[in-house]
Parts: structure tokens; C-alpha cells; sequence
């Protein structure tokens, strides 16, 4: 079975490798691990094995149905969520219900991801249930979630669970250099290591690390520099932002003096602004400054006003 960039989980993907070759793929099946875990290539995988018309191993990746499925365009693999609703809704479930009462379009099943199982409420749940009791021969369920506590027992008890696991640090580090060749060693043990050895988490880190935004960078001089003028020449144009421009911001010099702090704890430096604070700033002052930026995120989401916040900002820190 051609794994693609599933990597890791050498014993998930034994069974998985078993269940293909035998034909006793379960007709539901949770998958459960922390954001970037590769729930969704993992989704993704199985249904192209399940919807593959092709010979010999099994997603070819090579028939139309592979091809289908691996660009989101299959009819018979169907996305269940719904992205504008922060609680995936009991209607959606309906529709689903009266959707597989229709025989598959193209494919031998009709498979439904659910992108993330844990937002659906006990209404939701209730419904899916009682579809998941008496499946018709063609339906598949793919349930991913974060949490799998926050399933029904009955939910679960009719899934076959596989939980992913963390990738060792060798095999990451492999993986990351090979997608960022110029980033240095420090940086790539650090996304290692803040990622909890989790490729998607590690290479999101990586991302972000180089994309700090100009306000950051220039509070991160001034914040080094102890120098009161600079941060206010940072903070008085900041207030004429919106809040939805603002927070962001905001959670960024968060976690830039969160990860100084981890920084001085004798961890990686996540980035080269973190070894010029922490040369100049002492631990005290940083965990201050953490609590500060917490606060300030948590006015900006009570609709205090901008202006405040930055006036508030420039004098505590």
C-alpha cells in the first residue's frame, strides 16, 4: 500500500495495509490525534483505497477514482461540516442521512469524512447514530477528531479507533530539513520540539517563524532595548487599527516572549529575536510581560477599545 506522505504509525499502518488486502476495511472508523497529526491525509488515504478501480496495490493513485479522490473532486466522498457554523449541526446530519439512501455514484461505497467529529453536538451525535446502527453495505464513516472524549460512548463503541502517534524525533527532523534546507539546526530541533513531534504542527511552526509581522519585529527591538520611546513610535499608530487587525498582533509578541522564556528554560530558540531578548531581559520580567500581552487579547475579544489597549500597553510594558 502506497503510504504517500502518511509518515510514521508503522503499526497503524500494518492493520490499515490488512484491512485493504483482505477486504475488512470497517464500515466506521475514528481517528484521533492533536491538530497536524495527519488525520486528513490519513482520511484521504482510505477513501482512495476504498474508491481505487485500479490493479495490484491499492490506492494506485493512478486510476480516475484515485486521481478523483486525492483532488477532492470524487462524488462518492463526501466532506461532512459545515465551515460557517462553529458546532457542526443536527441538519447536516440529516442531510447525510437522506443522502446515503442514494446508491453511490461512481464508486463501490459512499464514504463520509467528518473533519472534525468532536464539534458535534448530542443532537448531532444522536443523529449520526442512529444512521452508524444500520449502515447500508456501501457506507462508510471517517470520523477525525482531537478529543475522543468528547464522543458518545455508543459513538465510539461502533468505531474501530486509531489513534495517531507522534513521528520520532530522527525521522521528523529529516522530514523538516528536507522542507527547509535553510533553516538552521536550532530552529528545526525547536518546531521539533514545541510540535510535539507532529510533521503538520512542526511545518505550520516553521511557516509562522518566518513571517513575523512588521509590528512584531519592531516591538522586539524595542522590547530588547528596554526603550520606552521606540514602543510608543510601535504602539500610537497600532490605534487606529480595528480589533480584528489588532489581535493578531497581539498573539504573536505572546508567543514571542512566551518562547524567550522557554528559551531561557535551555530550550531552542523558536526565533532569532528570542536569544536578543533574552540576553537583555530577565525571566521576571518576561512572565510579566506574557501576563500583560494575555490580558490585552483578553480586552480586545470584550470589545474594549483599541486605543485603551495600546495606551494601556505602552505603560505596562
Amino acid at each position: 500500500m502506497d503510504f504517500g506522505d502518511f509518515y510514521g504509525n508503522d503499526g497503524l499502518k500494518r492493520r490499515l495495509q490488512a484491512a485493504v488486502v483482505q477486504n475488512k476495511m470497517p464500515h466506521s472508523i475514528l481517528i484521533s490525534g492533536p491538530a497536524g497529526s495527519g488525520k486528513k491525509t490519513l482520511a484521504t488515504l482510505i477513501a482512495a483505497a476504498l474508491q481505487c478501480t485500479g490493479s495490484g496495490e491499492k490506492p494506485c493513485r493512478r486510476c480516475n477514482a484515485c486521481r478523483k479522490v486525492f483532488s477532492h473532486q470524487h462524488p462518492d466522498v463526501i466532506i461532512a461540516d459545515d465551515a460557517s457554523k462553529k458546532i457542526v449541526p443536527v441538519s447536516l446530519i440529516r442531510e447525510i442521512r437522506a443522502d446515503m439512501a442514494i446508491y453511490p455514484n461512481e464508486g463501490n461505497r459512499k464514504i463520509y469524512i467528518f473533519p472534525r467529529a468532536h464539534d458535534m453536538n448530542d443532537a448531532a451525535q444522536n443523529a449520526l447514530l442512529k444512521i452508524m446502527e444500520e449502515p447500508p453495505t456501501y457506507g462508510v464513516f471517517l470520523l477525525l477528531t482531537e478529543n475522543a472524549d468528547k464522543l458518545l460512548p455508543t459513538i465510539r463503541s461502533r468505531c474501530a479507533e486509531w489513534g495517531l502517534s507522534p513521528l520520532p524525533p530522527a525521522l521528523l527532523q529529516q522530514l523538516l530539513h528536507r522542507q527547509f534546507p535553510e533553516r538552521s539546526d536550532e530552529e528545526i530541533e525547536s518546531a521539533q520540539f514545541r510540535s510535539g513531534g507532529y510533521l503538520g504542527q512542526a511545518l505550520e511552526m516553521l511557516h509562522s517563524a518566518g513571517a513575523l509581522l512588521p509590528q512584531t519585529v519592531a516591538f522586539a527591538q524595542a522590547y530588547t532595548a528596554n526603550n520606552r520611546h521606540a514602543l510608543l513610535q510601535v504602539l500610537v499608530p497600532m490605534e487606529k487599527l480595528k480589533r480584528e487587525q489588532l489581535l493578531p498582533i497581539l498573539v504573536q509578541w505572546h508567543m514571542l516572549l512566551e518562547q524567550t522564556l522557554l528559551f531561557q528554560a535551555g530550550l531552542p530558540a523558536a526565533f532569532p529575536e528570542c536569544r536578543a531578548i533574552a540576553r537583555r531581559r530577565t525571566g521576571a520580567e518576561l512572565l510579566r510581560g506574557v501576563q500583560i500581552l494575555q490580558r490585552a487579547q483578553v480586552l480586545a475579544t470584550a470589545n474594549v477599545g483599541v486605543g485603551h489597549i495600546c495606551g494601556a500597553l505602552s505603560v505596562q510594558l
